[in-house]
């Protein structure tokens, strides 16, 4: 109550963040008649002006309203476009870090470069993140214009190549792309891109053994298009980059041959709401016999379970053409909120494979991880971030708390005047598909076009049978056919256009409308069910009613839709009985619209839970990348080889000492094995105890420098470039086997559930002794290896460089996925772990290692 009261008098945020904003727009506006009287070389030179200006200490936001008024300029000369108000109220929320939310057809993409450019004038790099490579070409192509005439450059990412923006035909403002090194788009001032290429780059560059190989900079501004769709909708799939392992596919076979036999109800029950199944008593039974084991859940069959339980899964949860498709003989991944496919892309964790079992098709071999990351740790990177997309309101706060990001949404150019009805809800399927394929044979005989929602690809072709029937011609736009996808859309607004489209494929392409068709009331929208999102809902209806355009909108539901019957069919089922509803017969009542939104609310709840789920986890791992990555930089870098090696050689040599002479042990014997082992040196130990095992420790520390002068004396010229190489061999080995057990417990940890334990604070207890054990584990290696190596300079430093290149080339081949998985081999675990005391504390806290928890395990 006194919120509501409190927004009448004040206002809401975003009414007073546009309010804000109204005297810095009409301040850009003033600017517009001195901006159209200079020539084109004195516009250009604005640029260099802006740059001197930075540099006598003004701020970005000081010259922002002359940079956004020469933008405008010069996007009227280049291009022909002009930005209304709106559009630089647009580019100014992008400027402070938010998300601006701007229904479809308020023209995005040029808003986006009155940001773009004043960020890109520092030359620090601005991103522009596309939700595919074909927007990401075309958005570079079609505003490098207004960026070359300023004097910025221009790249483009794509997966396979790279280029940058060049004029074609500078009198006429026509652009083309050059092919280029990828290190060169990156170094451009502003560089257009995928979310997946900007998030594989990263990843790429941390498993580089040259630094000057590195392509990215440093992450200094990016904005994510379509932000909904990369930051909330991707955001539960990990960016994984993994090779091969040697295990075996047989069983793959062996065990699909089992469960395809399987019955529901009877041996297995499916959980629709978490996507899982599971055995009953009766299908465990089953299980065993057919697999000659005794007992499926006894430890020593963890794995042969794994294998039980992705085929089931297969079988029983995922559904070919829905979430998946064969094609030429290959399982490919159907993106589920676009309908897109993914080829290339691949299920963790053995499920791809069993599901290429079930379609008897050759099974690839699975995969190690080797590097991953998520879109919420890899954004959170950039120094400062902003989005834009049309709908982003309903996940504000999921925006807030993951990535810190304000939605402020932007007032449309013209007024909204498209016609959304309300929903008609049938008992059935076929009773709604008849209804809906009604609709569209009408509106296609008054001329108007019509795009059709569906959420998966069977459900398109359902629809394409129906419409066939009835003689309506028709266009379907899903994963199967999208190479055509922007002939069809480009089409989509024509007199008497139906387009069937999967989710929201075509999304980023305007469906345009002529006068003609406008008289007749626009494009119509037909949603054939509601998506587990309101957000997806609105995307569709979205595409209609551009820049005040008329059009109308209605979905069809029916109680056997997977929405209402997993989430909220029993509510809505005794609505329509107390109505008294009849079969063909259809409702539309606001008790039912607000039980529909109840269920897709409950859905995103899941969803987001899902994603925060993720990125604790993901947390964790990200404070130990983040250690491992930096030390990698470090040595790379190659600025103090020796230091680092010193700092080794120290740790080490406290670990030996407190395992071996401390209070309750004095093993002198052990202790001197392993000084021979580790230093190949013959040091005498006589006499040691706790008492004195200080003299001792900086006596071995003397002889083991000395040791190592010697090694520098034997390189000579290549010890620096030895070191390195040694260093980032073990490091990158001892952390890709690191991942393997950091998998592993992601996956036994779940179990502690079942012990009244919290899964998550026994991960990151377990990932700690894991990480430290990990670095100690370096160290010792790194040392042992450095002390013992035999010196052949020549021949030697020769096959060091070519095991450097075979080894970056055979990283070449390794797949990069979404979601990959890797064999599950068990961790080894140690009993004293450790981690250098200045080095910064793996539990995630931000303080050094003998503050935090250092500080912890002693007073304990």
């Amino acid at each position: 109550m006194i919120k509501q009261v409190a927004k009448k008098i004040f206002g809401t945020h975003n009414d007073r963040f546009l309010k804000k904003c109204r005297p810095i727009v009409e301040r850009i506006n003033s600017l517009e008649d001195k901006m159209a009287g200079l020539s084109n070389e004195e516009l250009a030179q604005k640029t260099e002006d802006f740059r001197d200006e930075l540099t006598s200490g003004k701020t970005l936001d000081d010259i922002l309203e002359e940079a956004f008024a020469v933008v405008r300029e010069v996007s009227k000369r280049t291009i022909g476009l002009r930005h209304f108000d709106v559009q630089l109220i647009g580019g100014y929320v992008m400027h402070k870090g938010k998300i601006a939310e701007m229904k479809t057809g308020e023209g995005k993409t040029l808003v986006a470069t009155l940001s773009l450019y004043l960020n890109g004038i520092e030359s620090k790099g601005a991103h522009l993140v596309t939700v595919n490579d074909y927007l990401a070409r075309r958005d570079a192509a079609w505003m490098g214009p207004i960026y070359l005439f300023l004097g910025l450059t221009v790249g483009v990412i794509q997966p396979d190549k790279s280029f940058y923006v060049d004029w074609d035909d500078k009198e006429n403002f026509t652009t083309k792309l050059v092919p280029c090194e990828r290190k060169q788009a990156y170094d451009c001032d502003i560089t257009y891109g995928t979310n997946n290429e900007f998030g594989f780059d990263y990843l790429r560059d941390n498993m580089k053994y040259d630094f000057s190989d590195y392509v990215q900079r440093d992450l200094n501004y990016a904005i994510v298009d379509e932000v909904d769709s990369i930051l909330i909708d991707e955001a539960r799939t990990p960016l994984i980059i993994s090779g091969p392992t040697e295990e075996s596919t047989d069983k793959y076979y062996t065990i699909n041959a089992v469960v395809k036999n399987l019955k529901n109800e009877d041996h297995y029950t499916i959980q629709e709401k978490e996507k899982t199944a599971s055995l009953t008593d009766k299908g465990i039974s089953y299980v065993e016999k057919a697999l000659g084991v005794e007992n499926l859940y006894d430890i020593r069959n963890i794995d042969t379970l794994h294998f039980v339980n992705n085929a089931l899964k297969a079988h029983a949860v995922f559904k070919k053409d829905v979430d998946y498709v064969v094609q030429n003989g290959e399982v490919i991944i159907v993106d589920e909120f676009t309908g897109r496919l993914m080829p290339g892309r691949r299920y963790s964790d053995g499920l791809h494979q069993a599901l290429e079992a079930k379609e008897g098709v050759q099974i690839e071999s699975e995969n190690q991880t080797l590097a991953s990351i998520t879109f919420q740790n890899y954004f959170r990177m950039y120094n400062k971030l902003a989005g834009m997309t049309g709908t982003a309101e309903t996940e504000a706060g999921e925006f807030i708390q993951i990535y810190s990001l304000d939605v402020i949404v932007v007032p449309t150019h013209m007024p909204m005047i498209r016609k959304d009805y309300p929903d008609q809800i049938y008992r059935t399927l076929d009773e709604k598909y008849k209804a809906i394929s009604r609709e569209i044979d009408e509106m296609h005989k008054k001329g108007r076009p019509v795009l059709v929602g569906t959420v998966s690809i069977e459900k398109s072709e359902i629809l394409s049978k129906l419409l066939s029937k009835l003689g309506v011609p028709h266009e379907v736009l899903n994963a199967k056919n999208h190479e055509r996808e922007a002939t069809i859309v480009a089409k989509a607004g024509d007199k008497g256009a139906v387009t069937i489209a999967t989710n929201m494929a075509g999304r980023g392409t305007d469906i345009k409308i002529n006068e003609e068709v406008k008289s007749l009331g626009g494009l119509h929208i037909v949603g054939s069910e509601r998506h587990e999102s309101r957000r997806v809902d609105n995307q569709l209806r979205g595409r209609s009613g551009r820049q005040g355009d008329p059009g109308s909108s209605r979905f069809f539901l029916s109680l056997e839709d997977d929405l209402l019957r997993i989430f909220g069919s029993e509510k809505i089922s005794y609505i329509m009985n107390k109505l008294g509803i009849e079969e063909g017969e259809s409702i539309e009542h606001p008790m039912i619209t607000r039980a529909i939104e109840n269920a897709q609310k409950k859905v995103e709840a899941m969803h987001f839970e899902i994603r925060k789920h993720l990125l604790e986890y993901d947390d964790v791992m990200n404070q130990q990348r983040q250690i491992i990555y930096s030390l990698r930089r470090e040595i790379l870098e190659g600025k103090d080889i020796e230091s680092i090696l010193l700092e080794n050689i120290e740790n080490v040599i406290d670990s030996l000492f407190e395992r071996y002479i401390n209070s309750e042990i004095i093993d002198p014997e052990g202790l001197a094995g392993e000084i021979r082992k580790i230093f190949d040196l013959d040091f005498s130990v006589d006499g040691i105890d706790d008492k004195n095992a200080s003299e001792y420790r900086e006596s071995l520390l003397e002889q083991a420098k000395g040791k190592l002068e010697q090694k520098k004396e034997e390189f000579g010229e290549h010890f620096t470039g030895f070191a390195r190489f040694l260093m980032m061999n073990v490091l990158d080995t001892k952390w890709k086997d690191h991942l393997l057990s950091m998998d592993y417990l992601r996956d036994s940890v779940g179990l502690r559930g079942y012990g009244q334990k919290d899964p998550l604070i026994e991960y990151k207890k377990e990932s700690y002794n894991l990480f430290v054990g990990m670095m100690e584990s370096i160290g010792f290696e790194t040392v042992e290896y450095m002390m013992r190596v035999q010196v052949k300079i020549d021949e030697d430093v020769q096959l060091k460089e070519k095991e450097r290149k075979t080894t970056e080339e055979r990283r070449d081949i390794f797949s990069e996925n979404r979601g990959e998985g890797e064999e599950k081999r068990q961790p080894v675990k140690r009993s004293q772990p450790k981690v250098g005391r200045n080095d910064p504390c793996p539990c995630g806290s931000g303080k050094k290692y003998k503050k935090c928890c250092g500080a912890n395990e002693k007073a304990g």
